[in-house]
């Protein structure tokens, strides 16, 4: 009876604290929420802010030690590093395997160094962990366009301005994009 008894009490410890712990996320998704439906009607400067705001948000992983490497390894990207970005986005990764942004972030390291392969496979991760990260998508638009898969690649492009309106990349990207394919059809 008393094993049971401590049995019981764990499993009640270990659901209080899933609870507990999954408060502030459940926040963290209103505000992403919140955001992500301002930035669909926003433009200018406005919009930039909004992006700077999601961004903030998706790199917060709730550990003090995977967002310093994901500082280092955005630091590493932004010097021209992308194989050392990719070691510190992977120890992300490897200790935090449910953090989106690390997998976005090592996707642009990966095509930095001309991998399109894993790029395409941790961007398929970031959006399989993050859906809304238009970030990534768009990554994933730009790599559909170099491997010559330009319908889906505006497919995606499309999805990005739907969430994004603002973003100029995107608009140019589905001008050139739609300019390529009418000229195929002809």
């Amino acid at each position: 009876m008393a094993f049971i008894t401590h049995q019981i009490k764990c499993i009640v410890a270990a659901l209080t604290a899933s609870v507990w712990f999954s408060i502030p996320a459940a926040a963290d998704q209103a505000r992403v929420d919140d955001l992500l439906a301002q930035l669909s009607q926003a433009e200018g400067i406005q919009a930039e802010r909004l992006v700077a705001e999601l961004q903030n948000e998706w790199s917060k992983s709730g550990s003090a030690a995977m967002d310093l490497l994901l500082r280092r390894g955005q630091d590493a990207l932004e010097a021209g590093e992308p194989v050392t970005a990719a070691e510190h986005f992977t120890a992300a990764i490897d200790h935090a395997p449910d953090f989106a942004e690390a997998y976005s972030r090592r996707a642009a390291a990966y095509y930095q160094s001309g991998l399109i392969g894993p790029a395409l496979e941790d961007l398929r991760q970031a959006l399989t962990l993050n859906p809304d990260n238009f970030v990534a998508l768009r990554g994933f638009g730009v790599l559909l366009e170099e491997l010559d898969r330009k319908e889906d690649a505006l497919e995606v492009f499309l999805a990005v301005q739907e969430v994004y309106p603002a973003d100029e990349d995107t608009a140019a990207a589905i001008a050139r994009l739609e300019m390529m394919l009418q000229g195929q059809a002809l």
